[in-house]
């Protein structure tokens, strides 16, 4: 069986609070629905609703007949007699969905009509749109309410229009009400009564059951699914297409069109286009879905792959990460080095592993680039004796007023204690420094460059690297410290020429 997909995200994604989409935008759009995603078929816009609706659905159509599209470019538009239809017809489009009322109590209370009146008045339009050349599709609009409360009415309505030039009939959970057990047993209902005409089912997701529900249309036999692009939608949205991609593949193994291998992209284009931003745990589409945090996930995906699952990220166009933190095990660093072509002994892959873990407790995110950077941090200062250590300090900045500065240092098992002022927190720091070293009578190097950068190019936002250039009697110095905090990586950077400078002292004596 084949599963057909009518995106609306152009029409009914529009219709999110806040978003709204020039016509170039909807053009680029349909293009990466139509050629790069493949889905079947796209509703662009409502009839009449305004002036640059109509010219961004004429870009659309004239785009879509050049390149054999436009029978697959559809508008929703009202029962109005023929106003909807001229409007379509002068815009270029070839198909209409037509809003009708899918509950008795829209019928009567929002259109004060009667059942026959209102299905004379929907067959005036469906043969004005015979005339025009216009097909047809047709959505009972509040068709969830109209079963639970009306299903006569609903019968009476596919009784009346069965034989009609309709292509298919719509079936809209307009207010998102149903659970998974309710559309089953309508959808079913409807297909056992009408087993020859074609039903699309459109979810909303009011109360998060929209996926479930639409796995229950197709169980019930439902062969065309209406969904958004990142499921945009009003008030909670349409089901998103990345959901019914799963299901339709994976859990029914029916066929669809669409090319799963460029979700992610078209996805973050309508990001960027909507300014809605893609929760990171949405499925096949979020930042994070495919990134394994636990360690014992990396252990068992590097033995036999114990932790995949079908939602292999390849099939959309993605790649599979393991997130390096406080979870982080031998695994999943060994994981990421291997992406690097980076080798490490087992001493070494210890201590960069707890650095890593030690950058996690502090709730920073450590990614793959970083890791170049943290090796060369911790395996240099294993290298270096640590005959000085800084015991404890605490940094001041306050508005108007100068930096201030306490230091405790340890200097060969004995500990000394500073306290100055300077003009932020790392000159007040090496004041109360040079404080202790002045008393001591020892020499200290002169700084002669300070470079702050943030490894590699701004990809990241765990760590902060300071480099810093000293001349030490004539001899240049240059370390490095690695830290979130763009004063304590300074500071790491500085104890490590402390010790240089101490090691070099005693290797003279």
């Amino acid at each position: 069986m084949k599963i057909t997909i009518m995106d609306t995200t152009l029409r009914d994604g529009e219709q999110t609070s806040g978003v709204s989409f020039t016509g170039t935008e909807k053009l680029t759009m349909a293009k990466l629905l139509l050629e790069d995603l493949r889905v079947d078929r796209i509703e662009i816009a409502s009839a009449r609703v305004s002036e640059g609706e109509y010219k961004g659905a004429k870009m659309i159509f004239a785009w879509a007949k050049e390149h054999g599209f436009i029978e697959k470019v559809e508008v929703l538009g009202f029962v109005d007699g023929d106003i909807s239809l001229k409007w379509i017809e002068n815009a270029g489009g070839k198909v209409i969905n037509l809003l009708t009322k899918g509950s008795l109590k829209h019928c009567q209370y929002q259109l004060r009509k009667s059942p026959e009146q209102h299905i004379e008045d929907i067959k005036g339009v469906l043969k004005t749109a015979k005339e025009m050349g216009i097909r047809v599709n047709i959505y009972f609009e509040d068709w969830s309410n109209g079963m639970r409360n009306s299903p006569e009415y609903m019968y009476q309505m596919l009784d009346n229009l069965q034989n009609e030039n309709i292509d298919r009939f719509m079936l809209p959970d307009t207010l998102g009400i149903l659970n998974h057990d309710e559309t089953y047993k309508f959808c079913l209902d409807i297909k056992t009564r009408y087993p020859k005409l074609e039903f699309d089912f459109h979810a909303h997701n009011d109360y998060d059951l929209a996926t479930a529900n639409v796995f229950s249309a197709i169980s019930a036999g439902i062969t065309g699914i209406h969904t958004t692009i990142n499921g945009l939608g009003e008030r909670a949205g349409n089901v998103p297409i990345s959901s019914v991609i799963g299901i339709v593949k994976d859990h029914f193994k029916y066929e669809m069109s669409v090319q799963e291998d460029k979700l992610y992209l078209v996805s973050k284009f309508i990001e960027s286009f909507s300014g809605i931003r893609i929760p990171a745990n949405k499925p096949l589409i979020g930042e994070n879905v495919f990134t394994q945090t636990s360690g014992i996930h990396a252990d068992g995906d590097q033995k036999d792959n114990l932790y995949f699952n079908d939602l292999l990220p390849e099939r959309f166009g993605r790649k599979r990460q393991y997130a390096l933190g406080k979870m982080s095990g031998k695994a999943s660093v060994i994981k990421n080095l291997e992406e690097l072509g980076i080798e490490l002994s087992k001493e070494e892959m210890k201590m960069v592993t707890d650095r890593i873990i030690e950058l996690g407790d502090k709730k920073e995110t450590v990614s793959k680039e970083d890791l170049p950077y943290i090796i060369s941090d911790v395996l240099k200062s294993e290298k270096v004796n640590q005959n000085i250590k800084i015991k404890n300090y605490s940094l001041s900045v306050a508005k108007g007023l100068r930096s201030m500065a306490t230091l405790s240092i340890e200097i060969n098992c004995l500990s000394y204690e500073e306290t100055a002022s300077g003009d932020g927190q790392y000159d007040a720091f090496m004041k109360a420094l040079w404080k202790i070293y002045d008393k001591l009578e020892k020499k200290h190097p002169v700084l002669t460059d300070y470079v702050v950068t943030i490894p590699p190019g701004g990809k990241t936002d765990a760590l902060v690297e300071c480099s810093i250039t000293w001349d030490y009697s004539g001899k240049i110095i240059k370390t490095r410290g690695l830290d979130s905090d763009q004063t304590v990586a300074a500071i790491k950077g500085t104890l490590k020429m402390l010790n240089i400078i101490d090691e070099m002292d005693n290797s003279k004596v």
